[in-house]
């Protein structure tokens, strides 16, 4: 049943992804999707959600398959280790990640496909594409929380700062 549930949500933030335009930029909504899936499932079950939202997106897209994949999967990776490993939740660092997040995830997909395929657009045009897209993307950061929120883990960094981190990991 949650499988059937995500599908509908990504299909869903696929089509009002495709209908929507800020300055004739398509938002990326499905970094906010891939990102909320590392946060609530942890790093593997994350890394899968966000996975399957990428190749769907790459599937839809008419290029070849590959470079959403590996975008989104990093993200659901990345948003779940940043929140469960480094840094407690707070609303400044949803913004925060969810627009670096964002920022990735266009540089990722705009240089797999320059370096496989022919380059899309210019390199300034894309900068200015993926800027709109993080910006548009960042308020939705608000609203991306951990599970645990009333009990959030202790930060590594009041553990003993950048020894304390190298430790645990």
């Amino acid at each position: 049943m949650i499988y059937l549930l995500w599908a509908v949500i990504t299909f869903l933030t696929l089509i009002i992804q495709s209908s929507v335009s800020f300055f004739d930029v398509a938002p990326n909504l499905t970094v906010v999707l891939a990102c909320y899936a590392g946060i609530r499932k942890g790093e593997v079950k994350g890394m899968f959600f966000a996975s399957l939202i990428g190749i769907v997106e790459d599937s839809l897209s008419g290029g070849f398959l590959g470079p959403h994949l590996l975008s989104k999967g990093l993200i659901g990776y990345l948003s779940s280790f940043i929140y469960r490993k480094l840094f407690i939740w707070t609303p400044i660092l949803g913004i925060i990640s969810i627009s670096v997040l964002t920022l990735m995830d266009g540089f990722v997909v705009f240089i797999l496909r320059s370096v496989f395929d022919k380059m899309p657009v210019s390199f300034g045009a894309a900068a200015f594409i993926i800027t709109i897209q993080s910006l548009f993307n960042a308020p939705l950061g608000i609203l991306l929380r951990p599970k645990d929120i009333t009990n959030p883990p202790q930060s590594p960094f009041a553990k003993g700062g950048l020894r304390g981190i190298i430790k645990r990991l």
